[in-house]
């Protein structure tokens, strides 16, 4: 990626133009023609007129309509002794004095600076100086080009915010805001000059993913932002680049999707857990940042204990899984063969989803991250005497 800084400094004028025009107006070595582009000093300024050396005994003058139309900001920068280049208007008048123009020689150095750019497709610094009801405003030397709000960075279009509010609401807060553009059409007859900010960000944004995956590594953990929810799982903005969540990788609880955890704008901490560098995809998680609801389980839960659980799925050949009330993720199943004293062929015959039903713990397996479950066995007398003494003392 390359830029340029082509904010106006009026100190380096004389530089720029020679870097732009070469040697071409240096002096008069012979009479001057029309439309050439001639170098000076300064040797008297008023808001009348402005008299410049051109050297060989030779006197420029720029008067009227040429001094107004001079850009103001730049013109508050002339003075005695300044070295200007200008175009030759007339090359005599009646008093002898060559006709100039320097507004037309810096209106002809700020084209062909945005004519080079848009040859080269380079990405330039400037800043935000305005805006319309389109877009925004902004100057690249002394002309003014147009950022359509197609063309905004996705930055920008954020800050921006609602697209039905007035442009005065939604383009004031950025006035000001230094931002980088690519030139996507130049047309002088029609003074026309397009910018783009979403190009000149994908032009960064590109160096910045491939600097960013030539150096992350699985482990990292990153501040990221969540811009798409899809059914297999979450995208994130890294910054540079986007990763992936995988469903099974939001969170330590059964979902069905990731809106159900999360929703889009929202920052979030996430590890890297694969990184593809040809492919170019990273791998990430959130479940592997959050504590482990099953790591101490055999400590909360004992087998023989009563629970209470919301019935969440039924199998027809393995029973029913149910989610224990106050811990979100913990699903545990209730084999076929433990539903009901009775022999049943399917679940539904004792239990629907969404039932709420009290439970016996039968074995708590924290490594296999498994709880077996028992409806049948709530009410056995073998447990009576546990039952007893889990049971919380009665008000007074």
């Amino acid at each position: 990626m390359s830029s340029n800084n082509t904010e106006s400094a009026p100190a380096n004028d004389a530089e720029n133009f020679a870097k732009m025009f070469g040697e071409s107006g240096i002096g008069l070595a012979d009479p001057p023609k029309r439309n050439d582009l001639v170098t000076g000093r300064i040797t008297a300024l008023s808001d009348r007129e402005i008299l410049v050396d051109l050297g060989a005994k030779s006197e420029g003058i720029v008067m009227g309509k040429e001094i107004e139309a001079l850009p103001k900001d730049y013109r508050v920068t002339l003075e005695i002794g300044q070295e200007v280049y200008a175009y030759v208007i007339t090359p005599e008048d009646q008093n002898g004095n060559v006709v100039l123009s320097i507004a037309k020689a810096v209106n002809e150095r700020d084209w062909r600076t945005v004519e080079e750019l848009f040859g080269k497709q380079e990405a330039v610094d400037s800043m935000v100086a305005g805006f319309n009801k389109g877009g925004l405003i902004i100057k690249i030397g002394r002309l003014r080009g147009f950022v359509p709000a197609s063309q905004l960075s996705l930055q920008h279009q954020r800050l921006a915010g609602d697209e039905t509010q007035p442009p005065e609401v939604r383009y004031q807060k950025l006035v000001g805001r230094k931002t980088l553009v690519k030139v996507i059409e130049v047309d002088r007859e029609r003074n026309r000059l397009i910018l783009s900010e979403r190009a000149a960000s994908k032009e960064i944004r590109q160096a910045q993913r491939e600097k960013f995956m030539s150096e992350v590594q699985v482990g990292d953990i990153i501040d990221g932002e969540v811009i798409g929810l899809k059914d297999f799982g979450v995208f994130v903005d890294l910054g540079s680049t986007d990763g992936m969540v995988h469903l099974s990788e939001v969170s330590h609880q059964r979902i069905k999707h990731p809106s159900e955890a999360l929703k889009e704008g929202q920052k979030v901490k996430v590890k890297v857990i694969s990184v593809d560098r040809e492919g170019g995809r990273v791998g990430l998680s959130i479940k592997s940042l959050l504590s482990d609801p099953w790591s101490d389980l055999d400590k909360r839960f004992k087998p023989g204990q009563l629970v209470e659980a919301e019935i969440v799925k039924t199998h027809p050949k393995h029973g029913a899984f149910a989610r224990i009330k106050g811990e979100e993720a913990i699903e545990g199943l209730i084999p076929l063969s433990e539903l009901s004293e009775k022999q049943i062929s399917t679940p539904r015959e004792v239990v629907k989803e969404g039932q709420i039903v009290t439970l016996r713990i039968l074995r708590v397996e924290p490594e296999a991250r498994r709880i077996a479950l028992s409806l049948k066995r709530v009410s056995w007398s073998e447990y009576a005497d546990q039952d007893w003494s889990e049971e919380p003392p009665a008000e007074a």
